[in-house]
């Protein structure tokens, strides 16, 4: 078998990538750097021309040429090796007729727990729209941030106490809602500094986070690790890392108990299962990231990851994949089962791409910009 081609598909807000063999057998992978989607499809363009006549099934191969051909690495990068990693382990497991977990050592659970997200710009929808998960049988809420997701375009300010006071009620609110029956995943964005997120972290300890992801940029591996170890709630990060040794800088600081891949942007499938050994290792959990601007296809990637390694804590779902545009890029939908998701049966990803898709969804540009403080300096969020 040989790759006849590499097919960049630009739809909706995703970077979708197809491989084409000989034989007829076709791969479908996903890019993660949803911010610079331009730069990442010209990589897999000129990916594509390595591949192109190549064996689909030399998969650890083709990402050590495609990773170490270079000087230079990144997101767009890196978005495009994952995407033809994930395309490959798809073309392997729908030529021996398995699905991908099978190639990668076998089931070690038959479904997998998920989080739902919740997002709202008042506390009030946040609280409730917890309260229905919690009815539609989730055991997780995640995507939850106490400081709300606001409209980006007003100016922000508020003082130490009043944001720092605010965010901790509304983690009060969140746990007095749901009770111990659903956990909570904390998301911060990054959106306060060192000082902050220890004094935050230090005062939702008693609401029993699952975890607190991101209270600050992840930039500093010391920093993070700074908060880690002044607060008594589990830290998770690595959504932005885009490579295994960002991973084990992270791991021998201490600086997180969960560890949050991409498999879109950390190198695909191959490089997700790596990270998931190197934190085995150190007793640590994997949490796959998997927002909702991602499509079906990077959940169905995080399934087959989640469905064969030891130490997955729970995985990141954004809800909606039964809706459009979602529901109308595949052909197939995982499916929930009170608050688990059960792993695609059918061969390679189990996922196929919908005939049509890219006309009755085109692509969309995403604009740079970023929310301000009342001073007009950058914030996160």
């Amino acid at each position: 078998m040989k790759i006849t081609k590499v097919e960049p598909i630009r739809v909706h807000s995703y970077l979708l990538v197809q491989v084409h063999t000989d034989k007829g057998v076709t791969g479908l992978g996903e890019s993660g750097t949803w911010s610079h989607l331009e730069a990442s499809e010209a990589a897999l363009a000129k990916f594509g021309e390595y591949l192109t006549g190549q064996d689909p099934f030399r998969i650890e191969h083709h990402w050590n040429v495609m990773y170490r051909s270079g000087c230079f690495r990144g997101s767009a990068i890196m978005g495009a090796i994952s995407a033809l990693d994930i395309a490959l382990w798809d073309i392997k497991g729908k030529a021996l007729g398995v699905p991908i977990y099978e190639l990668l050592g076998g089931q070690t659970r038959q479904k997998v727990r998920v989080y739902v997200h919740v997002k709202a710009p008042t506390l009030e929808e946040q609280v409730q729209k917890c309260r229905e998960a919690l009815q539609q049988g989730y055991t997780a809420v995640g995507h939850l941030n106490p400081f709300l997701d606001e409209e980006r375009s007003a100016p922000y300010f508020k003082t130490h106490a009043a944001k720092i006071g605010g965010a901790v009620e509304a983690v009060r609110q969140y746990r007095a809602a749901v009770g111990d029956e659903v956990d909570l995943c904390l998301e911060i964005h990054r959106r306060l500094e060192l000082a902050e997120a220890i004094a935050l972290g230090r005062e939702i300890e008693p609401y029993r986070p699952f975890f607190y992801e991101d209270p600050i940029r992840p930039e500093s591996i010391d920093a993070m690790a700074e908060v880690a170890q002044k607060v008594g709630v589990p830290i998770a990060t690595g959504e932005r890392f885009f490579s295994l040794h960002e991973f084990q800088l992270l791991l021998a600081r201490n600086a997180a108990q969960y560890l949050r891949p991409s498999p879109c942007v950390v190198g695909g499938i191959s490089g997700t299962k790596k990270v998931a050994a190197l934190a085995e290792a150190y007793q640590k959990s994997i949490v796959p990231h998997n927002p909702g601007i991602l499509s079906p296809v990077a959940t169905a990637a995080c399934l087959h990851i989640g469905a064969s390694i030891p130490n997955l804590a729970i995985q990141e779902y954004s809800g909606g994949e039964d809706r459009p545009p979602a529901s109308e890029i595949v052909r197939s939908q995982a499916r929930i089962e009170q608050g688990f998701m059960l792993v695609p049966e059918g061969p390679g990803l189990g996922v196929e791409l919908a005939p049509g898709c890219q006309e009755k969804h085109p692509p969309r540009k995403r604009e740079i910009g970023a929310r301000l403080h009342e001073d007009g300096s950058v914030m996160d969020q």
